[in-house]
């Protein structure tokens, strides 16, 4: 498949992207030099340039009639994903939430018998992703050898 990173996604994402995603091709409107075109134009062009899918960080798109649109006429697979959080920990619970859940959204939309629209939930902040522990107070169990 091949997949279109919009303006608002971090150029960052795009190798990880492409390690994740092996065997699908990953661009960056900034690296193919669209940075500035209009969404209603970026579809179409998307289009005709062979792009399948779209990622996008840009929620006030699918409110715009107009250019719902043109992501209904383009026919191309748009994925969404929100940055509820500010700053960096914001970028890094995007980001980290968009990569987990496109090679499983990737593998659906490779199948799929027409266009999809498709939001990736964030990850939750408010659960605990990790455990610390300190070896002076909790020490591991050595097992001798």
């Amino acid at each position: 498949m091949h997949i279109l990173l919009d303006e608002d996604v971090p150029r960052q994402v795009v190798d990880v992207l492409k390690h994740v995603l092996r065997g699908h091709d990953v661009d960056h409107v900034h690296l193919i030099k669209w940075s500035g075109k209009p969404d209603d134009k970026i579809y179409r062009d998307a289009r005709r340039a062979g792009y399948e899918a779209i990622v996008t960080n840009d929620a006030a798109q699918m409110a715009d009639p107009d250019e719902c649109r043109e992501v209904k006429k383009s026919g191309i697979h748009r994925i969404s994903y929100n940055q509820r959080h500010p700053g960096l920990h914001g970028l890094a619970i995007a980001v980290g939430s968009l990569v987990a859940a496109m090679p499983g959204v990737i593998d659906i939309l490779s199948n799929a018998d027409g266009q999809r629209l498709v939001h990736v939930t964030g990850i939750d902040p408010t659960r605990k992703r990790y455990e610390i522990i300190d070896p002076r107070r909790n020490p591991p169990r050595y097992r001798p050898r």
